[in-house]
């Protein structure tokens, strides 16, 4: 089965990854603590490309091929284990992305907010 991003449901990635964990039996691996060490982990994979780059270099990066895709499978093990961790704990990521969305908005409102990097502490 091809994914796109255009015609796949979160409870697509969902189900997609709990088939490939059970067929390996690694439930008994992947509890909240582990989980959340692998997004960490991953995480810092992905940052690795970008540590001590001008952006003038990073965008080089998505223009070459080769690091595109190891960037790209960067993000992918970063989706993947965040996407186990809400899968094994029942986390509905959509409801809680709406969620966390409508309580930004109110901590950063665009009239505040537009055009300036700073914290909602700060203003």
């Amino acid at each position: 089965m091809i994914f796109k991003d255009s015609s796949t449901s979160i409870q697509d990635f969902k189900d997609l990854v709990r088939i490939f964990c059970e067929e390996r039996n690694w439930d008994q691996y992947h509890n909240a603590k582990e989980l959340t060490i692998g997004i960490v982990t991953e995480a810092s994979e992905l940052l690795e490309h970008f540590r001590f780059k001008s952006e003038k270099e990073v965008n080089e990066l998505f223009e070459n091929e080769t690091k595109r895709q190891e960037i790209s499978e960067e993000i992918a093990d970063v989706l993947y284990f965040l996407v186990r961790l809400a899968q094994k704990y029942d986390i509905d990521l959509a409801t809680e992305l709406n969620k966390k969305i409508k309580k930004n908005k109110k901590r950063y409102p665009i009239e505040k907010a537009k055009g300036s990097n700073k914290k909602y502490m700060e203003y």
